[in-house]
């Protein structure tokens, strides 16, 4: 018996390893065949680029069901929608039966899980739509009708599904309409293999914002819903009725039909209302007014709130709709504040008949209210915003601002003053001021503030404004005055907006000019950087903030020309600024931006963009400069440190003319690698002081003065590209010294540059005479017989970094620099001193100058060094350092002394 007994737990365990070893193994052995199903299917439905980054499959996670799951999901748009992410999707899981999925025909699907989708629906300005991408039904009218399980590789036998943190954006370009959707959680559950059945669903969305043009009717409002919806599969069609709706504290009521036509086709007949009366569940839905103590503040009032929509919907055009609400004697009070915002008088309807955009009618007749006994009194009516906006509204209100807070609660810490008055009108078709027959369009009033200030958390210092009187004119809104004070700023402006209802209606781009006179701009303070302390680094070429780039607006085509007596920011301060500024198409343009700085003159033309990316904007800027302070600019500018790092050595004068574009970084310093330009740089009088390249080789020279030099009209080009600045040779006369330099540096403050110096002897201390002798004796030794004149021709290759340098020199370590100098010395002399008549004469030099070659490649070169100096070679430098050889023939002429005791023809003349 207990034999029996273990013979059945040892088989049941062996059964249950080999059942898990299955259940791990299985799931395996089929992905590549789910996959491939999975994409062939997809591929075959949909008008679209779909892709996935991995398939996971368990039998475990949905058992006795097979759990596959498509992770990163993604199907991107095709053309005029090419790029454009329609869905992107972290996880889809779908629970299959297993034999149908072994089998690989007609695999059955009964639940589908979607988490994260990230769905961005588009209707073009002509009326498409970005997300009909199904491919048409190619079945013809004598095919026989085929059921939807034999129509591909998987069968629908739903019975539940759910969407998790869903996000939902909505751009309707025709309409000038967004819809966003946050936080959507959605489930269903119902037998969808039945013909006709009950689907019940849940619905909860953490916010809801819509806006239509620039006018936000919804903003992060939260909703649920909680309906059953019979669905009739033979006429596509699904029908409900509930009143569990809730949009944050408004409670609806609706019922009707939605029913599939055609794929892209949809009709549907829904009413809605709201049950309640109460004007606090209206005023729930204000954008942020009364949100943070609705709990508490006082209502009263009766309200009617309700619409439809009713009619097809198709890619071209939109089912008819309308929206009615009406507030009667409205009454709003805080319960800590004394008086409360009275008589509240509302009526809008939004009405559409038939769906056509175009016949969309806006019409609030009237809208009234009185805060501290003073009215407010508005309207407005809309008619054909499509194809030429009509307008005719009218705006009346007198305030004493200071007394806002007794009616309205203020955030913590907010001031307000001030007096408005405002009496406004406009009537007509927009059209008429496109088309300059401003006679056609009537438009009146005056917005006058007095003595107004706001100052709160954000801005602490305050919004003064003393004197701003706009008129409305039918051509445009024309600034009379606009007179203020902000971070101790004291401006004054004038200027006209040409399109303010077409930008405040139909989010047209603002268009205008403004005169802007200012006295003292402290940009520390208005780009919130605070004070520079000894830890921050220098300033940037642009202005940077304090978190990220400035993003230049999109809808605002505006012309700036503005003067400042002086600014400030950081380590810099100009004074006499003045330019103008235009900002279009998300860039600002600069022309001509002249001020005086650093001892000196600017001039700055260029752009600023965030079109192409927000977070590095793009810039390309002209500058230039007359007899700016050399270690001023340094230090107020990053990327003259990077550009010329000898500056913070160099006293004096500097004018440059540079070009340089390239990106900024989030913090608005220059991504230093992108950027790329070109320009000159002329040094008028400088002194130059531990330098430690120099230092370097006047040590080893025993030259004291290469130690402090100054230097004056020095003039040279640079150019830079991918964080290394080239800069063409460019010469240097100290005294009885020249120099020719030439290289480069990168941003990394590495160098690599080659000097040629031509010097007197004289100069030269003892240490370096003694390594000149040397070479010349071990020349000698060689067979390379050479006498030195007064003049020395040297060559240095610089290495290193500008705080680490190194050095190579033709007397330090390149016997074969020293070689080939006297190559091309005695080869110059030859050409110009030999006469065709005195042929021994010639042969003799012609031997000298073969020994110096056969000594510089079989000697010198490989005893002394054992490889090639590559500092000896240099393209344009080589060119420049034989003619600086050419124009010293009189001081080298002594370098070559001939063997034979005859008259040597190379002595000094």
């Amino acid at each position: 018996m207990k034999l029996k007994l273990k013979k059945i737990f040892k088989w049941t365990g062996i059964t249950f390893v080999v059942l898990i070893a299955l259940l791990i193994a299985i799931p395996y052995l089929f992905k590549g065949k789910i996959m491939a199903k999975v994409k062939e299917e997809l591929n075959k439905q949909l008008n679209a680029k779909v892709d996935f980054e991995d398939v996971d499959i368990s039998l475990i996670r949905r058992f006795p069901r097979l759990a596959v799951a498509l992770v990163d999901f993604h199907v991107t748009g095709l053309a005029p929608f090419e790029g454009d992410t329609l869905i992107a999707v972290h996880r889809v899981e779908a629970a299959m039966d297993l034999m149908s999925a072994i089998k690989g025909d007609n695999i059955k699907v009964y639940s589908v899980l979607v988490k994260n989708p990230r769905i961005h629906a588009i209707v073009n300005p002509d009326g498409r739509v970005n997300w009909d991408i199904m491919k048409p039904d190619t079945t013809t009218a004598t095919e026989p009708e085929k059921t939807d399980t034999a129509s591909g590789e998987f069968a629908l036998s739903l019975q539940q599904y759910a969407i998790e943190d869903a996000y939902i954006t909505y751009a309707d370009r025709q309409g000038n309409m967004t819809l966003q959707i946050d936080d959507l959680d959605h489930s269903g559950k119902g037998d969808f293999t039945q013909d006709v059945f009950t689907l019940k669903t849940k619905t909860n969305i953490g916010g809801i914002s819509f806006l239509s043009g620039l006018i936000p009717y919804l903003h992060n409002v939260k909703a649920g819903m909680d309906a059953d919806v019979n669905i009739d599969n033979k006429t596509s069609t699904y029908s409900f009725k509930t009143d569990k709706i809730a949009i944050n504290n408004l409670q609806l009521a609706t019922e009707g039909f939605f029913r599939l036509l055609t794929d892209s086709t949809y009709g549907m007949d829904i009413q809605f209302k709201a049950p309640s009366t109460d004007f606090k569940d209206i005023l729930s839905l204000v954008p942020s007014v009364f949100a943070a103590d609705l709990a508490k503040i006082k209502t009263s009032g009766s309200t009617a709130f309700s619409g439809y929509v009713k009619g097809e919907y198709t890619p071209a055009m939109m089912p008819g709709f309308g929206i009615n609400l009406s507030i009667k004697n409205g009454f709003v009070q805080y319960p800590d504040l004394p008086k409360p915002i009275k008589n509240i008088q509302l009526v809008v309807d939004v009405t559409n008949p038939d769906g056509v955009p175009d016949h969309t009618v806006v019409n609030m007749p009237q809208a009234h209210l009185e805060m501290d006994n003073a009215p407010v009194d508005m309207r407005l009516l809309l008619k054909t915003p499509v194809s030429d906006l009509y307008v005719d509204a009218a705006a009346k209100a007198k305030l004493d601002l200071s007394t806002v807070n007794q009616f309205y609660k203020l955030e913590p810490g907010t001031k307000l003053a001030g007096l408005l008055d405002a009496d406004i009108a406009a009537k007509g078709n927009l059209s008429a001021i496109e088309k300059s027959q401003y006679e056609k369009f009537d438009a009146q009033g005056a917005i006058i503030l007095k003595n107004m200030l706001y100052s709160s958390k954000d801005y602490p210092d305050g919004v003064k404004v003393s004197d701003l009187l706009m008129q409305f004119t039918p051509k445009n809104l024309s600034v009379k005055q606009f007179a203020g004070q902000y971070l101790g700023t004291n401006f004054n402006a004038t200027g006209e907006v040409n399109n303010a209802l077409a930008y405040v209606l139909k989010n047209d781009p603002l268009n205008g000019h403004l005169d802007l006179a200012a006295d003292y701009i402290n940009l520390d303070k208005w780009m919130a950087t605070g004070e520079p302390t000894a830890a921050k680094p220098a300033a940037a070429d642009t202005v940077k903030t304090a978190s990220e780039p400035f993003v230049v607006p999109g809808n605002l085509d505006f012309n700036i020309t503005a003067k400042a007596g002086k600014v400030h920011y950081d380590k810099l301060d100009l004074t006499n600024l003045s330019g103008n500024l235009r900002i279009a198409d998300q860039a600002v343009q600069l022309d001509h931006v002249k001020g005086n700085a650093l001892q000196g003159a600017m001039d700055i033309s260029g752009s600023y963009s965030t079109k192409n990316s927000k977070k590095n904007p793009e810039i390309a800027l002209t500058y230039d400069v007359k007899e700016l302070d050399i270690q001023q600019t340094f230090l107020a500018f990053n990327t003259v440190q990077k550009l010329m790092p000898i500056a913070q050595f160099l006293g004096g004068k500097i004018s440059s003319k540079l070009t340089v574009n390239g990106k900024l970084g989030e913090d608005m310093s220059p991504v230093l690698n992108s950027l790329n330009g070109e320009g000159n740089l002329l040094l008028i009088q400088g002194v130059l002081k531990k330098f430690a390249p120099l230092d370097q080789l006047a040590n080893q020279l025993n030259i004291a003065a290469l130690q402090d030099i100054s230097v004056r009209d020095i003039k040279n080009y640079i150019a830079f590209q991918n964080g290394r600045v080239t800069v063409n040779p460019f010469r240097v006369k100290l005294g009885n010294m020249n120099m020719l330099v030439g290289g480069s540096h990168g941003f990394d403050q590495t160098l690599d540059y080659t000097l040629q110096i031509a010097l007197p002897r004289s100069v030269i201390g003892a240490k370096g005479t003694s390594l000149i002798d040397n070479m010349v004796s071990q020349a000698n030794n060689k067979g390379i017989p050479v006498k030195l004149s007064d003049s020395v021709h040297l060559q240095v290759a610089m290495g290193g970094s500008i705080t680490r340098p190194s050095m190579k020199t033709d007397l330090q370590e390149s016997v074969s620099g020293v070689a080939t100098n006297l190559k091309n010395q005695a080869t110059a002399i030859v050409k110009a001193k030999v006469d065709s008549a005195k042929a021994v004469a010639r042969d003799t030099l012609n031997s000298v100058k073969n020994q110096a070659v056969n000594a510089l490649k079989d000697e010198v070169k490989n005893q002394l060094l054992g490889k090639k100096d590559s500092t000896t070679s240099g393209g344009n430098l080589q060119n420049a350092g034989k003619a600086a050889t050419n124009s010293l023939k009189g001081a080298l002429n002594g370098l070559v002394k001939k063997k034979s005791n005859n008259t040597d023809s190379t002595k000094n003349q």
